[in-house]
């Protein structure tokens, strides 16, 4: 069991979503940067759908009942290492609160953590009160269980992994990569090189459902009214007032304004990294480099994975 001392600003029990349910109106949901979880949870010994905790702008102070492994990825804490194995005795105490430069960071436990499954899934949907630890954010005196890892109070690795390594985690922050959207041509030339030109400012109300931003305004070519359309993660809308929405793993699955972009699945790690009053600005991209970055990502994964992989069957040596 874990128990929470401080709960942080906004500390969920996440996984990698559950796909499949858009049908019914239910969101993928899930860790905001799947990658940072997932590299944490390969580092313990963990398969990817394990879930963790998503920690937000300041993380949770925590005390393990019971000995553990642990790993962070995403952004970094300070007093903290990152990107490797820790072993926690019983009774030790684990602060997250001093998160550094980015948005979020990933807390993964050997054995991951354990609440019921709801449609497949651990991650909590704090819009729909369902999911993870009783479907809300962590509060202070909450107990949380860990499932069984096998593992001994003792260290199993001697290493840790290189940042150059993890996909996508040390990108430039300021250039998200997108693709033309389905209502690109509603709007005029100037709104559309505006997108590519312009900076755009990470608003203090963007949330797990969107990322709300702030710039020169992107209007469409002729006022059009239309019918709710399906939109997905990624997706970038651009409502009455011209400031865009990127929207994010707890979106809506149909939304009534225009879609003038959707960013790449390679850079929707790097959204949840953003801090509010951090400037972006966007790139075009077309479909097959979109393809080639996914692919770049995937195996650099790959490849990761299956180096820890060698190096846990080496008991840890260095």
């Amino acid at each position: 069991m874990i128990e929470v001392l401080r709960p942080g600003i906004l500390t969920t029990v996440q996984d990698l979503g559950r796909p499949g349910w858009r049908s019914s109106g239910v969101p993928v949901g899930g860790a905001l940067d799947t990658m940072a979880l997932r590299v944490a949870n390969a580092i313990v010994g963990n398969d990817d759908t394990a879930a963790g905790l998503e920690c937000t702008a300041r993380g949770p102070v925590l005390r393990f009942l019971a000995p553990a492994h642990v790993a962070l990825a995403g952004a970094a804490v300070d007093g903290v290492e990152m990107l490797r194995e820790l072993s926690l005795p019983a009774g030790a105490e684990l602060s997250l609160e001093n998160i550094q430069r980015a948005g979020r960071v990933y807390l993964a436990i050997a054995g991951g953590v354990e609440v019921p499954l709801v449609l497949g899934s651990r991650s909590t949907h704090l819009a729909g009160g369902f999911g993870g630890f009783e479907g809300r954010a962590l509060r202070a005196g909450d107990q949380v269980a860990v499932g069984p890892s096998g593992g001994v109070a003792e260290p199993r690795a001697k290493w840790s992994v290189s940042a150059s390594m993890v996909p996508d985690v040390l990108s430039d922050l300021q250039v998200i990569r997108v693709l033309a959207g389905p209502q690109y041509e509603w709007f005029a030339e100037a709104a559309q090189q505006g997108l590519w030109n312009e900076e755009f400012t990470v608003m203090s109300m963007s949330d797990r459902m969107g990322l709300r931003l702030s710039g020169e305004p992107i209007r469409c070519e002729m006022p059009r009214e239309m019918i709710s359309a399906p939109v997905a993660l990624g997706s970038l809308q651009v409502p009455p007032d011209g400031q865009p929405i990127v929207l994010l793993a707890d979106c809506q699955t149909l939304g009534g304004y225009p879609q003038i972009a959707t960013v790449i699945s390679a850079d929707i790690p790097r959204l949840a990294r953003l801090r509010p009053r951090q400037r972006i600005r966007f790139e075009q991209v077309s479909l097959v480099e979109a393809q080639y970055h996914r692919r770049v990502m995937d195996t650099a994964f790959a490849a990761l994975r299956a180096g820890l992989a060698e190096k846990m069957s080496h008991h840890g040596d260095p």
